[in-house]
């Protein structure tokens, strides 16, 4: 997977003078530790949301958007961000991501109310659309031949054990409730952790730039971050509202300004100049179909553990340490598949995304009907094989899913289509959690009991499998390589 933009399949740029000949060892933890933290604070914050839904009395959609927000931003500014450090240097703007990111996430961490911790977390997920596009564009400056595939591989890595163990980490900060913060400290975590990375940033890792200086995109940028904003407000706050006629407005309005944003970006291409998405990749199947299957996955991943969290805490009375140790278990399967994912991969084609995909399905169809069998009084962990199961499919999945797809994609759109696949993932996430919010609150009711949080729980487990099913399909009608697979 990579980040960058709009520049094609060129080489990337030499670091600039002065770099070392030879990579530092600090190189790649370092950077990698930008991608583990802007990850794993999209996931920590699951097992803190019973918790902070007390503290700061927060209703259903504050709680969707204080995940939804994070995703949303972070997904509109990639693109743009990919740009930026092509402009003024990647590792600058690797830096002036993760000083956004430690102050965004020290107001994270004193918020007083639902409305200013969302917008501390619309600016957490701008200031890691900042950070993230320069991470393969750095590491690419520094890496070749073999050791550029395993940085790759260590990037999938980075992204997956923040995906999986945020929720284990985010539980044990909560148990271990420092200095009295509680949530809080999911967040105050990461203002020594940013110190360090910028520190060793500074040491260790040379600049770069984009050849040809390419132009920033102000009325592209505008136009797709007020359409992506126009379906997923309605998404989240339409259920609690009654879906009053501004919400079926909005999802117009959203298809008017898609077709607003092609124009813009038709235009500019026409004129020589540097679109923020160049669409005539949209006429690649292989990309088409990427894009899909991308965004349909991560559509399953945020949500699922966003009411796996609900489920386990609200419903079952698990405190955060014990629903982050459950999570765990989604972690024993995946280590397993997705260290092995490159040698699966070889061998089954684009077919490992799929039997990925009905791996998941079948975890996820074990979690329903385990929940749905255990009542009130039977313990939690009869979840686990299923956790392992689904964990296993996820790990199939998420380390060859951007490669399977930019291996079929035509090698002049590689740079764009790169960038957004990676915007698809957060936006895929947010319009997730958005659309599984309505179900599994729709499902649970006004006075919520046990057995109510197991019916809600059940019903975004069908929406899931459904997910996963759609994702074994869409993977079908992907382009086969020359090697058949």
């Amino acid at each position: 997977m990579t980040t960058e933009t709009n520049r094609g399949a060129a080489a990337p740029s030499p670091p600039s003078p002065g770099s070392p000949a030879a990579p530092h060892r600090l190189i790649l933890p370092t950077v990698l530790a930008g991608v583990f933290i802007t990850t794993l604070d999209f996931f920590i914050v699951n097992v803190a949301i019973p918790s902070l839904q007390t503290d700061l009395s927060a209703s259903a959609s504050t709680i969707e958007w204080v995940v939804a927000g994070f995703g949303l931003a972070y997904g509109v500014g990639l693109i743009t961000g990919g740009r930026l450090g092509d402009l003024y240097g990647r590792r600058k703007m690797f830096l002036l991501g993760l000083a956004l990111f430690t102050i965004a996430s020290l107001l994270c961490g004193v918020a007083q109310s639902g409305g200013f911790l969302i917008f501390s977390r619309v600016l957490q997920g701008l200031a890691a659309a900042m950070l993230a596009p320069q991470v393969l564009a750095l590491l690419s400056t520094v890496f070749t031949g073999p050791a550029r595939l395993k940085v790759f591989a260590g990037y999938g890595m980075a992204m997956g054990l923040a995906a999986v163990f945020g929720q284990l980490i985010g539980g044990l900060l909560i148990q271990a409730d420092i200095f009295g913060w509680g949530w809080r400290s999911c967040f105050l975590v990461n203002l020594p952790l940013c110190l360090l990375i910028m520190g060793l940033t500074l040491k260790v890792v040379p600049e770069s730039r984009a050849e040809g200086r390419p132009k920033l995109d102000f009325l592209g940028v505008l136009v797709i971050t007020l359409a992506l904003v126009a379906l997923v407000l309605p998404l989240i706050e339409g259920r609690e509202k009654g879906w009053p006629l501004w919400t079926w407005l909005s999802f117009g309005a959203f298809a008017v300004l898609m077709a607003v944003f092609v124009a813009v970006e038709r235009s500019i291409a026409a004129k020589g100049g540097s679109p923020l998405v160049n669409i005539a990749m949209f006429g690649d199947r292989a990309f088409v179909v990427g894009l899909a299957c991308q965004l349909v996955f991560w559509m399953g991943q945020a949500s699922f553990f966003l009411v796996l969290a609900l489920y386990m805490q609200a419903g079952r009375g698990l405190s955060a340490l014990q629903a982050g140790l459950l999570f765990a278990a989604i972690g024993i399967g995946y280590m397993y598949t997705s260290m092995n994912a490159t040698k699966f991969a070889a061998k089954l084609g684009r077919q490992v995304l799929a039997v990925g995909a009905l791996l998941m399905a079948v975890g996820l169809v074990t979690i329903g009907i385990t929940a749905a069998h255990l009542g009130t009084g039977s313990h939690t962990a009869w979840l686990i094989p299923g956790l392992v199961i689904d964990g296993a499919g996820m790990g199939l999945a998420v380390a060859p899913l951007a490669s399977t797809v930019l291996a079929r994609v035509n090698p002049q759109y590689a740079g764009s289509a790169s960038g957004v696949l990676t915007t698809g993932l957060q936006i895929g996430n947010s319009i997730g959690v958005a659309v599984i919010g309505v179900i599994f609150y729709n499902a649970l009711g006004e006075r919520p009991g046990a057995s109510s949080f197991t019916h809600a729980f059940d019903m975004g487990i069908i929406f899931l499998v459904a997910v996963a099913a759609t994702l074994a399909l869409l993977v079908q009608a992907l382009p086969r390589t020359n090697a058949g697979k």
